[in-house]
């Protein structure tokens, strides 16, 4: 076994990583950019060296950097994680010339595996179904255009180097092709230095199945079952499963089977994945191969009880694959195991990934039944320049339905002030028929998606149920309120002080109190007399009664009416988070007067909406432009974004251009101002 390794990565891969070399007692060394010099990874670690600028292009992408690190460290080999160089052949053939290890498949198998094209005929080759398609190196846009036509439509664009949802487009007709193909190849280019793709018949509402195999360096070659990855937005899994709800044991065993035999035509070692497209009718096809750990390998750890970085560490370090797997071929699994990611993004805005310090992060506490994967901690930086996961939440239980319940109790204690979070869409999704059912498949989530975002509460709920919320949040007010006022008064010459009080205290009675609440945008205000825990808010015919209301460990109970309810609390200064057991709710304490705005919607400008890169620019100054128009692409946060003309309208200035960084809120297309 090794002494000591090198991880050539960031976030919370690396402090997994880290994690399973501390209890095996290999000695770390973390790489970091500028913006990450206060990173967890880097304080994890053993030792830490700097490699460049905050950019992946500066710092995690520069090979040549890691070695040299690894060198003067002293490790013996270097674990790439997954993202970044996880996958470049070039950079596994460097490590190996310089003396050191690389922990993972050799370059020669990442070359036939890394380019999906490639991967694909030699599946073909070698028996394993595939879908129709192209796969060629001649990449002119007029052959390519005649090559959609014969496979028909509908098809995907995919780029050949890629991984985790980039560079992949559906196209439904021959008129879009052109448009999707230069967005793919652009969006290719960026994240992995190659703008080839290739062509295949899309399948419609496929299910999407991978098998994790292992592979050692004495010829074994194990599959440790199937993840299902069907819940995807854009392509991006966001519910990952083990073991599949849809698979029949027939097809489990043909699956596996076929997994193993892929691996085996490589001669494969260390981990990978074969991941497979399945039609609703149990046909499969070949996908791709992603010749590394995935970030959903958790659920299959915590079915199987292993530890799949342990096995990667001990196969490259020349060990046979224990002597279970190997007789068996595969483990049986224990119990049902879902992964969800919590990202700062905002669901309600399209996804837009966010970034900022997290001022407040609660996860729940870590058991047999819940794992947390984190790379940050409350007070950290979401940083612009990276994938702005926060968590993975990994729950286990003895059946699908028992972990499910898992998942929604786990998301319950979640709590992030600062940059957004798409907390509540995780609370829709593991609430929805399609994911309770096992019925999703992987366009689901983007033609049902305002089943699953925050505008579609109101219509679901009933007024009873949204109003509880709301008498919640102000209970929790008020007792917040007179809690303070206690510790004022207790801290004054006077603590008996009527002024010192807070309950709206009259002479012989509490007076009125107005607890004035945001919900978005929406101004609430609610009446309230009473203190101590015992108020009646509102007035006349909609008034209520509350009784006993306490705070204890973040949960809120008390009587509305006779009907005691509990309810999960968080309160963030001005914040207050409410929670029922199914619906979350967030108000901010409002000023005691509203003013109404004379402004109006500036529709003369476009802004960045965020910190990214200037892709191209589409329009130049003295041209008309129609509503909707694209002007720019950006791209930040790993996706492009592309913004549109806010009005009919003449361009009256550009102030950007290809290649330029943009800081959020800067202006980037100026329109004439109308009369």
């Amino acid at each position: 076994m090794f002494n000591t390794i090198l991880i050539a990565n960031r976030g919370e891969i690396a402090c997994r990583v880290i994690r399973t070399c501390r209890r095996l007692g290999i000695r770390t060394v973390a790489v970091y950019s500028e913006a990450d010099a206060g990173a967890q990874h880097v304080r994890q670690a053993d030792i830490a060296f700097p490699i460049g600028g905050p950019r992946p292009a500066e710092s995690y992408l520069r090979g040549d950097a890691v070695i040299e690190v690894a060198l003067k460290a002293g490790a013996q080999a270097i674990h790439p994680c997954y993202g970044f160089l996880s996958e470049n052949a070039d950079f596994a053939d460097a490590v190996v010339e310089a003396g050191l290890v690389f922990i993972g498949p050799s370059g020669t198998s990442m070359r036939k595996m890394g380019s999906k094209a490639g991967a694909k005929d030699l599946m073909a080759s070698h028996g394993v179904p595939v879908v129709p398609g192209y796969t060629g190196d001649d990449q002119d846009p007029g052959l390519l255009a005649r090559e959609a036509r014969r496979i028909g439509f509908p098809l995907m664009i995919k780029a050949a180097y890629g991984g985790g949802g980039k560079g992949m487009r559906i196209v439904r007709s021959a008129d879009e092709f052109a448009a999707n193909l230069a967005s793919c190849q652009r969006e290719a280019k960026n994240a992995f230095g190659r703008d080839r793709v290739l062509l295949e018949r899309y399948v419609e509402k496929p299910r999407h199945i991978e098998f994790q195999v292992f592979g050692d360096c004495h010829g074994n070659i194990v599959h440790l079952n199937e993840r299902e990855c069907s819940a995807q937005r854009r392509y991006q899994k966001v519910l990952e499963e083990t073991p599949s709800p849809f698979l029949t044991p027939e097809l489990r065993t043909r699956m596996g089977e076929a997994a193993i035999g892929a691996a085996r035509a490589l001669d494969y070692t260390n981990a990978g994945t074969v991941e497979f497209i399945v039609g609703q009718q149990g046909d499969f096809y070949f996908m791709e191969i992603n010749t590394r750990l995935q970030v959903e390998h958790p659920v299959t750890e915590m079915v199987l009880g292993l530890d799949l970085v342990e096995l990667q560490l001990r196969v490259a370090a020349g060990e046979a694959l224990p002597g279970s797997l190997i007789r068996n071929k595969s483990i049986p699994a224990n119990g049902h195991a879902i992964e969800v990611r919590l990202y700062a993004e905002d669901p309600d805005q399209g996804f837009l990934p966010g970034s900022g310090t997290l001022q407040t992060l609660r996860l729940p506490q870590p058991s047999r039944h819940v794992r947390i994967d984190s790379g940050v901690v409350e007070g950290d930086n979401v940083s612009v320049f990276y994938d702005p996961m926060i968590a993975k939440m990994i729950v286990w239980d003895i059946d699908r339905r028992a972990c499910l319940q898992r998942l929604r109790e786990a998301l319950v204690e979640v709590g992030v002030v600062g940059p957004k979070s798409n907390v509540a869409f995780l609370e829709r999704l593991a609430r929805h028929p399609a994911v309770v059912d096992g019925t999703i498949d992987t366009g689901y989530l983007d033609r049902h998606l305002d089943e699953f975002i925050d505008g579609d509460d109101a219509a679901t709920r009933s007024s009873s149920e949204q109003r509880s919320l709301l008498h919640a949040a102000a209970v929790v007010s008020l007792l917040d309120e007179e809690a303070a006022a206690l510790a004022w008064a207790h801290a004054s010459g006077d603590p008996h002080s009527p002024w010192r009080r807070a309950d709206g205290w009259r002479l012989g009675h509490p007076g009125k109190r107005i607890i004035a609440l945001l919900h978005g945008n929406e101004r609430v205000e609610v009446s309230a007399h009473g203190a101590g825990g015992n108020y009646r808010l509102g007035s006349g015919p909609d008034a209520i009664e509350v009784v006993g209301a306490s705070v204890s460990e973040g949960w809120l109970s008390a009587r509305y009416d006779g009907v005691s309810r509990r309810h999960r609390v968080f309160v963030d200064g001005n914040r207050i988070t409410v929670h029922d057991g199914e619906l979350r709710q967030s108000f901010e304490h409002a000023p005691a007067f509203a003013f109404a705005s004379a402004g109006g919607v500036d529709s003369d400008r476009v802004a960045a909406p965020m910190p990214g890169r200037v892709v191209v620019v589409k329009v130049t100054v003295g041209e008309a432009v129609t509503e909707g128009q694209e002007l720019l692409v950006m791209e930040a946060m790993k996706m492009e974004l592309t913004l549109k003309a806010p009005r009919v309208g003449t361009i009256e200035a550009v102030q950007a251009a290809d290649g330029d960084f943009v800081e959020a809120d800067a202006v980037l297309v100026r329109l004439e101002a109308t009369e």
